[in-house]
């Protein structure tokens, strides 16, 4: 999930605040990205920021049981939008609460989730960042097949 294209207003106070804790991670100043991040939790004002806020919140947790916690999280906040904003946001969030059932050695719930990913990627944008989740739903489903 991208926050720094497509459809998303670029004025929208959680979104600048996300793009300020991307930026934040991408000059390696982890904790001042996490604070952004919780920043734009407690500003969301509905789902959709929500979903958006609790993705970027996961990236920054000390442990895989808390990051689960806002993976799923920020699944539970897409389906609540229920809005044509979160269609494309499908695929990753389930790759990424995926990756995190299978760090917790739960590969058959990861499995599911990567079919799930899987099942949305025609729903992604195409380009480089829908090719980088497809490539990480392909891997995930390659090390839990059979599970």
């Amino acid at each position: 999930m991208a926050v720094d294209g497509g459809a998303l207003d670029p004025s929208n106070p959680v979104v600048r605040l996300l793009a300020a804790g991307m930026a934040a991670e991408a000059e390696a100043r982890r904790d001042d990205a996490k604070v952004l991040f919780e920043q734009a939790w407690d500003a969301s004002r509905d789902d959709f920021e929500a979903c958006m806020a609790a993705h970027y919140l996961a990236r920054c947790q000390p442990d895989v049981g808390s990051e689960l916690h806002w993976n799923e999280e920020a699944l539970r906040r897409a389906d609540a939008a229920a809005d044509e904003r979160v269609r494309g946001f499908y695929a990753s969030l389930h790759l990424n609460v995926g990756h995190s059932l299978e760090q917790l050695g739960r590969t058959a719930d990861a499995c599911r989730h990567y079919a799930l990913g899987t099942a949305r990627l025609a729903d992604v944008p195409a380009g480089p960042y829908a090719n980088l989740v497809r490539m990480g739903l392909e891997a995930g489903s390659d090390r839990t097949r059979g599970a």
